[in-house]
């Protein structure tokens, strides 16, 4: 199995890069494969414009993305790695999806979101979040979550299953830290799992 991790954070050295790190050492641990498209370091656009939307005006912007499509296109598995920002996904992420998943490529229907033009892969999401767990399901967030990314973004395109993990407290102690990294790890070294479930 080869898995694509999309990580999205500007700072080298933050939990979020720990995070993808960990989970690619799951990955590799289980004796498959990894790629990491690291949307901040490559300098990817995640602005949308025209020619996303009528293509033939900018070459260097088309050769861009189809080598994001071709990445995708040799990942049996995805993960996303970004933190929880303002109760959604950072702009560099959403921009990413924006413009990689084209109508036409990824998806041309809209009777049915779970059908796609892609192949079925997994796809996790790995996103650490500051507030506390508790938090998080009392007043309904994670529920919110799940139904935008999981039942609505993610099932255009052919993340079949998907799975939202948030790691909570990622601003707490290093004993809290270490344990959503081994989380991650443990993702990692799952991912066939995810199958299953």
């Amino acid at each position: 199995m080869h898995v694509l991790t999309i990580l999205d954070h500007p700072n080298q050295n933050s939990f979020c890069t720990a995070v993808a790190q960990r989970f690619m050492d799951g990955v590799i641990t289980s004796g498959h494969t990894v790629e990491c498209a690291d949307l901040h370091a490559e300098g990817f656009n995640p602005l949308w414009q025209q020619n996303d939307i009528a293509p033939g005006h900018d070459p260097a912007a088309e050769a861009a993305l189809q080598r994001e499509q071709a990445r995708i296109t040799r990942a049996d598995a995805l993960c996303f790695v970004f933190p929880l920002f303002w109760w959604g996904m950072p702009a560099m992420t959403k921009g990413w999806m924006d413009r990689v998943f084209q109508w036409g490529w990824a998806y041309d229907q809209l009777s049915d979101p779970n059908t796609s033009l892609l192949k079925p892969r997994p796809t996790l999401l790995l996103v650490p979040a500051g507030a506390r767990s508790d938090e998080i399901e009392t007043k309904g967030y994670r529920t919110a979550l799940e139904t935008i990314w999981l039942q609505g973004t993610l099932g255009y395109f052919g993340c079949n299953p998907r799975k939202l993990e948030l790691l909570c407290g990622s601003e707490g102690s290093d004993t809290r830290r270490q344990k959503l990294l081994q989380t991650s790890f443990h993702a990692g070294k799952s991912i066939c799992e995810l199958i299953q479930d």
